[in-house]
């Protein structure tokens, strides 16, 4: 409910009241992490009753949810119809990272679940075994196409290749959001992957 000139009430859409509700929930996951944050205080953030929020979401787990598919909504609309191909792949991971300096709550957003995700009985523990699963597998066709392509040398062990950029690229956020001024994500990222491979990346589109 919102209150116009005069002192009338006027019920708000049901959608833009539900992408309310992810936004509050997503900087509440993101500052206190989901075991911490209560739906009470998201409810009270948003102006609601508890019975208000679960009106939209059946449950905590099930905001959870919409906060996650938020997020990879947003990665979805970034790779576009189709991926780029080989180095051309890895560079979009690059500038993924560029991209990521300019959306912190995101990015403290998946750090904080994503470690939170390994404790038992966490309700994103499948999604972010998946996540990975998914993300490793693209990197790795990704190495496959540039090996077939003779872009990188055919000796490059593509899967614990993938494997040490995934994980370069999470440690880096993690030192970004503890310290934004002490690491270039971006630069560092690309040296990574670029010391990995033994050959440079193609230049990023527009630049």
């Amino acid at each position: 409910m919102t209150r116009q000139a005069g002192g009338a009430r006027t019920r708000r859409p049901p959608a833009e009241r539900r992408a309310e509700i992810l936004r509050i929930a997503m900087e509440t996951f993101a500052e206190r992490g989901y075991q911490s944050a209560s739906l009470a205080e998201i409810s009270a953030r948003v102006g609601l009753t508890q019975a208000g929020v679960l009106h939209y979401f059946s449950s905590k787990a099930g905001l959870l949810t919409g906060v996650l598919d938020l997020r990879d909504s947003t990665d979805i609309e970034e790779l576009g119809n189709e991926r780029p191909r080989g180095l051309a792949f890895l560079r979009h991971l690059v500038e993924t990272t560029r991209r990521n300096t300019e959306r912190e709550g995101i990015v403290r957003l998946y750090t904080v679940l994503a470690a939170e995700s390994v404790t038992a009985e966490h309700p994103a523990q499948d999604y972010f075994r998946d996540r990975y699963q998914g993300l490793l597998a693209l990197v790795v066709d990704a190495l496959d196409e540039a090996r077939d392509r003779d872009e990188i040398a055919d000796d490059v062990d593509t899967g614990t290749t993938a494997r040490v950029i995934v994980a370069t690229m999470d440690g880096l956020q993690l030192q970004w959001l503890l310290e934004p001024g002490s690491v270039d994500m971006t630069q560092a990222t690309e040296l990574a992957i670029v010391r990995l491979i033994g050959r440079d990346l193609p230049a990023a589109p527009g630049r």
